[in-house]
């Protein structure tokens, strides 16, 4: 059984009683948990050997409204199965626990990827596990709703010493259940979470000395922002638009734009605005209202910065893991595709990130890196760029925003990995697998068209196999499907595709969706 703690004369174990959410008393035993977890870093993590046990929460706890706006959300939780993997250790067990059940398809699928380890060998160490519950709620707030799925957690782990939990987001759900189930969490303290949002992102990015958008931060009102775009107009009279962002946004669906309309000179700038404010006000959630929009603001809070513009802009993101002892290793680069009004939504990425200034921009991510692992962050995170060319051919890399947390470039990189046991090398900005060859990838999250509605997971993979899509271990190139429960109901789903060169990544993608496209007509 799992420690028990002692505070202020009360005596915690992982049945109870609890700690008050949020309370000194669960801080405390959070913070006593994840010195252990350092220690258990450094000892089980290098030795793939060794036993251990890994629960997989990938509960999107963010704002529930925001993520009701994103087609088949609930199927997002389907991207951490790239975890099931660690079963390639031979002594590794996993949880994995969802909303709803998954597809015995779909984890057939992943099972079937596993490099040198037999499908039963993997699946007699892995439990997946359901809260039945299809509601908008997230993930992590049915588990703790459930008492019995918690004891079947607890019993199916049988050293806390050598186990860990990993997830989506660290908030302060999964805080407490970490401190429930008296295992610790690989991920930031909640408590530092404002570094992760859109207002502490620009704080920090000021400490980095890197460069980033003009604009303001803690926002809190719709005549706040009147008042910032006021100001930037009256600084840069031939500024076009601002991006206004609430501070906890999902996948670019907490963005807005707003476009200036026809100011002259003699006019009031900020009377002009407020005129015709809701006209040029647009969310990038078309679902969502100018008032919904100001209502979730004043929540959370936000921030508006300039719309950067050029002939040639690319939207990059470093990958960045934060050791429990704080060491910074970046991971990855990648060019971001998006779209969406003013490009403002994630799609989906390109790995690494283009070599005319993938090195520059990874020092420009570690700055940032080595900011937050001062702060006390722990975890895998990414940071956003939107990046210019200036007219000698060099590029000006603009930090946007931090997401501390997991997000779209995650999975396809640890799929990556898991399959090749490669690594990226920040100061060649190459990714080399273990037999010496260098790798690509173009991702979706976002593949969705009407037709592929009610394709099963056994359609899906019918057609790949028949097609030759599939990911082949020999050659190490083909496409890797997830969010694959979505696609009946939603007509969505995942690519991850591979190839030995930026041209033969993209075009496995291309070949994909003609595939489906053609297999769908009516």
């Amino acid at each position: 059984m799992p420690s028990s703690f002692k505070i202020k004369d009360r005596t915690f174990t992982p049945k109870g009683p609890y700690p008050i959410p949020g309370s000194t008393e669960e801080d405390a035993i959070f913070r006593k948990l994840a010195k252990d977890f350092a220690l258990q870093y450094d000892k089980i993590f290098p030795d793939k050997h060794a036993p251990r046990t890994v629960l997989i929460i990938p509960s999107l706890s963010s704002d529930t409204d925001l993520l009701t706006k994103i087609k088949g959300a609930i199927h997002y939780e389907e991207r951490m199965l790239c975890l099931l993997m660690l079963l390639r250790m031979p002594r590794t067990r996993v949880i994995y626990v969802t909303s709803i059940p998954v597809s015995e398809s779909i984890v057939d699928y992943y099972l079937h990827l596993l490099p040198g380890i037999p499908g039963r060998h993997a699946r007699e160490r892995l439990t997946m596990l359901s809260c039945h519950d299809p509601s908008a709620k997230p993930l992590t707030q049915k588990i703790l709703e459930r008492p019995r799925l918690m004891e079947r957690i607890r019993s199916l782990v049988p050293d806390p010493s050598c186990s860990h939990i990993t997830a989506f987001i660290s908030s302060d759900l999964e805080k407490t259940l970490a401190v429930r189930l008296g295992i610790p969490l690989f991920g930031t303290n909640p408590d530092k979470s404002y570094e992760g949002t859109k207002s502490g992102g620009r704080k920090n990015f000021r400490t980095a000395a890197i460069p980033l958008p003009d604009g303001f931060e803690d926002l809190t009102s719709k005549d706040e922002v009147i008042k910032c775009l006021t100001t930037l107009k009256t600084k840069y009279p031939e500024l076009k638009k601002v991006v206004v962002k609430l501070n906890d946004g999902f996948s670019g669906d907490g963005n807005a734009l707003y476009t200036y309309p026809l100011i002259t000179s003699g006019d009031d700038t900020e009377l002009v605005i407020r005129e015709y404010f809701s006209r040029q006000f647009k969310p990038v959630a078309t679902e969502i209202t100018e008032e919904e929009f100001f209502r979730k603001f004043a929540e959370m809070g936000g921030i508006a910065e300039v719309f950067l513009e050029g002939e040639k802009i690319t939207s990059p993101s470093v990958q960045c893991v934060i050791s429990p002892n704080g060491h910074v290793e970046i991971v990855s680069t990648h060019d971001q595709i998006l779209g969406g009004p003013g490009n403002q939504i994630y799609l989906g990425a390109a790995f690494p990130a283009d070599e005319k200034y993938n090195i520059p921009l990874a020092e420009s991510g570690r700055k940032v890196a080595e900011v937050l692992s001062q702060k006390g962050a722990i975890g895998r995170f990414a940071i956003d760029f939107l990046s210019v060319e200036q007219p000698d051919g060099s590029w000006i890399h603009h930090a946007i925003e931090i997401n501390l947390r997991k997000g779209g470039t995650t999975h396809p990189l640890l799929t990556l990995q898991f399959l090749t046991d490669g690594i990226y090398d920040e100061k060649t900005g190459k990714y080399i697998t273990a037999s010496g060859n260098r790798r690509f990838y173009f991702a979706s999250d976002n593949v969705v068209s009407e037709a592929y509605k009610g394709l099963t997971p056994d359609d899906l993979f019918d057609i790949a196999i028949f097609h030759g899509l599939m990911y082949d271990g020999a050659t190490q190139e083909g496409v890797m499907f997830h969010l694959v429960g979505a696609l009946s109901e939603f007509g969505k789903l995942g690519l991850v595709c591979v190839g030995s060169s930026p041209e033969r990544a993209k075009e496995f993608y291309d070949r994909t969706i003609a595939t489906l496209d053609q297999e769908c007509e009516p």
